[in-house]
């Protein structure tokens, strides 16, 4: 597998996993689907320090009935919040395609993140997971981040109120 910087040219892969996850699932509190244009747009604000990586299947073998040069995850750092104080601090994104999920992409997309955080001089990162998505708050623990918070309430998706598990990792 390999993780690499996002492109703009990845923007219809990334999309294509982001999208349904936005239509089906609270594992993102968007409501819309993004847009070729905003999906682009998207990638090119995550250059450089706030970067974007994608994964790519390398050898047909990686992942059975998945063709070599295939997106299968792409993970982010966005700013925290844009008072400068918090400028050393990022907040974390992981998405997977579900072809690949439970295969190990998104611990090495959050892995590679975390060093690229590191490489930047980052001095910390959150995450911020809907508090029923197990399988993202034990990648993150995985990682070596602990639960720092509980917001109870702040979103509502699909006719129901969602609460936030907020997870650290000091680098």
């Amino acid at each position: 597998m390999l993780i690499r910087p996002a492109v703009t040219s990845d923007a219809r892969a990334v999309m294509a996993i982001y999208n349904p996850v936005v239509e089906r699932s609270t594992a993102t509190f968007d409501l819309t689907p993004r847009t070729l244009e905003e999906q682009e747009a998207w990638l090119r604000d995550r250059t450089g320090a706030r970067a974007a990586l994608v994964a790519v299947v390398e050898d047909a073998d990686e992942l059975p009935g998945v063709p070599p040069g295939t997106v299968v995850g792409f993970a982010a750092l966005s700013p925290y919040r844009e008072r400068p104080a918090y400028a050393t601090t990022v907040e974390d994104s992981v998405y997977v395609d579900e072809r690949a999920q439970g295969q190990g992409v998104g611990r090495m997309l959050l892995e590679a993140l975390l060093d690229t955080a590191r490489a930047h001089g980052f001095h910390t990162v959150i995450a911020r997971i809907v508090s029923d998505h197990e399988a993202s708050i034990a990648l993150h623990r995985a990682c070596g981040f602990e639960v720092v918070g509980l917001e109870r309430q702040v979103g509502r998706k699909f006719g129901r109120w969602l609460d936030v598990t907020v997870m650290q990792r000091m680098l």
